[in-house]
């Protein structure tokens, strides 16, 4: 474990977690998953080298800071291509999604209606900018907003989306506790990818939801 005081100190940067709990990403996959790159360290692993800090401060924060959801093909974005991965029987007008079906991770919900859909950040915006994200221009910024290559955009239930905010695992954790391993290793791995910090009470509920796996 690291604690930071004054600038942060870098980490090493591992592309992503190593963990087996479930199949492979793809259309159409009931339990679909954002596209892993091999990893050569897990979420235990890890958890211990990020560095720990009091959450930063919210001044200058706007969504806009942030800039989603990028173009992705003609008429169509990113949230349209998490959508397509995420869900089953999907149903298209040019490439905009306009009907499919989506099991929601954090509640077990199917989905059947895109308009009940958000796309979530695994590490909101908002706790980003608080663990680090401050620093960054808003052009990396936009790189972390529209991430799909480390497990950071879900299609979910938007009652459990809006429930959760900007809120931290140590605050706010999935209605379906079958989910908690594969959260806690999620949001690791991408707080590590991106060099953001964890408060004490984070790392603490991170490595609680870990016991789970």
């Amino acid at each position: 474990m690291r604690t930071r005081s004054g600038s942060r100190p870098g980490i090493a940067v591992l592309a992503s977690v190593a963990l087996a709990l479930g199949g492979a990403a793809g259309c159409g996959a009931d339990d679909a998953l954002p596209p892993r790159p091999a990893a050569s360290a897990g979420p235990q692993a890890q958890l211990e080298e990020l560095t720990t800090a009091s959450a930063g401060s919210m001044r200058g924060y706007s969504r806009d800071r942030f800039p989603h959801w990028r173009n992705a093909g003609k008429n169509c974005d990113v949230r349209d291509t998490v959508l397509q991965r995420d869900g089953t029987d999907i149903k298209l007008s040019g490439c905009n999604v306009v009907g499919g079906r989506w099991p929601s991770r954090y509640d077990g919900r199917t989905l059947t209606d895109p308009s009940d859909v958000d796309i979530d950040h695994m590490v909101p915006l908002a706790n980003a900018w608080r663990s680090g994200a401050d620093e960054w221009n808003d052009d990396k910024r936009g790189d972390f907003a529209n991430d799909l290559d480390q497990p950071q955009l879900f299609a979910v239930s938007k009652t459990t989306n809006r429930s959760k905010g900007d809120q931290d695992p140590s605050q706010w954790k999935p209605p379906n506790r079958d989910d908690w391993c594969r959260y806690a290793a999620d949001w690791i791995a991408v707080k590590h990818y991106w060099r953001l910090t964890v408060t004490e009470a984070e790392r603490a509920a991170l490595g609680d939801m870990l016991g789970s796996c």
